[in-house]
């Protein structure tokens, strides 16, 4: 089961957040092959006190588990889909993504400004 933890923060106050977590669901198990929106668990927490480059400004860190089904380009495909949805519905802005990273198990990547960390098991 892939579980995407987020943590940002926005506060998610006056926030659909049932909304983003249907979106991402959606997204999660459209990208990784073999997986249902059942298969999928969405966390969402906000108001956490993040701090990226020393600014406090709007930012959020996910963490996806998954026992198979990522890869790089999973990877990148999944930063880019969650990263649009937290900027349409959080306005946390982008970030660059490292193209062409390839990740040993357990790793951290940079995404569009969700700072996902990937952790492959």
């Amino acid at each position: 089961m892939p579980a995407l933890n987020i943590s940002t923060n926005v506060s998610l106050d006056g926030v659909d957040v049932s909304a983003i977590q249907s979106e991402a669901t959606a997204k999660l198990a459209k990208i990784i092959a073999g997986k249902t929106e059942a298969d999928v668990m969405i966390v969402l927490r906000g108001s956490i006190p993040i701090s990226l480059g020393g600014s406090q400004e709007p930012a959020a860190f996910g963490e996806l588990v998954s026992i198979g089904g990522l890869s790089p380009e999973v990877n990148k495909n999944l930063s880019a889909a969650i990263a649009e949805i937290l900027e349409t519905k959080l306005c946390i802005p982008k970030v660059p993504t490292l193209d062409g990273m390839v990740p040993p198990s357990k790793s951290s990547i940079l995404a569009p400004k969700l700072k996902v960390s990937y952790i492959i098991q």
